[in-house]
């Protein structure tokens, strides 16, 4: 099914772009959607098709070089049979040590993604993308190079394919930040805040530079390292209730759900490095993950015309986790531990120093330099964690219904990469892992479910007293 092109003039990839392209971070995105009923291909097509992905140019460029070397989008005619990879038998999942993915099609479909993580590139002939269709498992998988956009666009983007259940001529509903506005209070409270700000953002950009160079996580059961990303991959879906997670979040004052997403993964990563380590877990450990900010405002479907041209816009920050037994403690010292973290990183200039500080390598020193830096960034940390809104309503894609929607990414030198997405009132943490290293991401995945319940059960117990 042909489309014309539009004649434009080429585009020159934006630094990001160049970033996920190199050797060292060759970047794919996932996202999975699964429906209710079977796969309509025709259905599905047509929708494609007639949707604003496909309006996108860089959904409908190739990605060429000049003679110097330099990458540029070239539009081109967009044949979407080619991009349509049909499975029409059913995957059997080989692996039964997966605890805590009791639907055997669930494994099956995070198995099929796994095997897709490493050391599978998409073909340079056509447009950086595919849509793998599982036919006996109902699912969607879409494979999207990171050069293309980042979570938030792209999944704006697959979102505008979408339509309500509710209403089947409105699009999904997206959930907007919200605008801090101008800062308030007098003129002290304000000079105390800049201040505060300069600190934190000193000390936090002290830490990013150390980080590319020698510091680094103590090593433990769950640490990668330089040539972990072409480790075979396991896949296990922790699956949380965000009803849940509000209830967490009154328990402490202007908590947030990202501050729950935190205090989940570091109470389920303490109890998991307990029961993998020979003599417990050491008292006093502190682990470090990197996280992807989004540097703009979270747009709606509306403003989809504004994403044409964005591209990759975003940040790094540092999450350092405190990692200890939780047996006989409060299980919400973890949120007012994430909480307080948090705090510090909203008050700081991290994420933009970040961005720019990879932005200039990338002007001043070249391509090579700035992925190293990055890659060096990686290595020295112990996990990757992200965390993209979806819609808060049920959607239907080509009029099916789908049931759960996750993302993660192609496989990088850590040995455990977390993505969460939050669709209609759940929220599902996709844990991608170096399968050597993490044997068994159901028991971790299981690990956090069992922390928001205790969290929750704390939280309700002290809203009582």
């Amino acid at each position: 099914m042909p489309l014309s092109p539009v004649s434009v003039s080429d585009e020159p990839l934006t630094p990001a772009g160049r970033l996920f392209l190199s050797p060292e971070l060759d970047t794919i995105i996932h996202c999975i959607i699964r429906g209710k009923d079977p796969i309509n291909i025709d259905a599905l097509k047509s929708t494609i098709a007639s949707s604003l992905m496909l309006k996108h140019p860089r959904f409908c460029s190739l990605l060429m070089r000049d003679q110097h070397g330099r990458e540029y989008w070239k539009r081109t005619q967009v044949d979407l049979d080619t991009h349509l990879i049909v499975i029409n038998n059913r995957i059997e999942s080989v692996d039964d040590s997966s605890a805590g993915e009791d639907d055997e099609e669930e494994a099956a479909v995070n198995q099929y993604v796994a095997d897709l993580s490493v050391s599978t590139p998409l073909s340079m002939d056509k447009p950086l993308w595919e849509l793998h269709l599982l036919m006996a498992h109902r699912c969607a998988v879409f494979r999207i190079h990171h050069a293309l956009g980042d979570g938030v666009s792209l999944m704006s983007i697959l979102l505008a394919c979408c339509r309500r259940i509710d209403d089947p001529e409105a699009p999904p509903t997206m959930i907007t930040k919200r605008d801090s506005g101008p800062m308030g209070g007098n003129w002290w409270d304000r000079l105390c805040r800049v201040l505060m700000m300069v600190c934190f953002t000193f000390v936090f950009a002290l830490e990013f530079i150390l980080r590319s160079t020698w510091l680094r996580d103590r090593t433990t059961v769950i640490s990668g390292g330089a040539g972990v990303e072409l480790w075979p991959r396991k896949l296990a879906t922790a699956k949380l209730s965000i009803q849940d997670m509000k209830v967490v979040k009154m328990a402490a004052h202007n908590a947030t759900i990202n501050d729950v997403f935190l205090a989940v993964v570091s109470s389920g990563i303490s109890r998991y490095l307990d029961h993998r380590s020979q003599n417990g877990l050491q008292k006093g450990l502190w682990i470090t993950g990197e996280a992807m900010v989004n540097l703009r405002k979270q747009l709606t479907l509306e403003d989809l015309p504004n994403l044409i041209k964005s591209g990759n816009k975003f940040g790094v920050i540092l999450l350092p986790i405190y990692c200890h037994k939780s047996s006989g403690d409060d299980p919400l010292q973890y949120l007012r531990r994430a909480k307080k973290m948090v705090d510090c990183k909203k008050h700081s200039l991290e994420a933009p120093f970040s961005y720019k500080t990879v932005d200039l390598a990338m002007s001043w020193f070249g391509l090579k330099y700035a992925s190293l830096l990055n890659y060096r960034i990686v290595c020295n940390t112990t996990f990757t964690i992200s965390n993209v809104i979806g819609p808060q309503e049920q959607i239907a894609l080509a009029g099916n219904p789908v049931t759960y929607i996750r993302a993660n990414t192609s496989s990088l030198p850590h040995a455990l990469t977390m993505h969460m997405v939050s669709y209609a009132g759940r929220a599902d943490i996709q844990l991608l892992v170096a399968r050597d290293i993490i044997p068994d991401p159901g028991f971790l995945a299981k690990c956090f479910e069992d922390a928001l319940i205790e969290m929750k059960e704390a939280a309700l117990a002290t809203a009582k007293t």
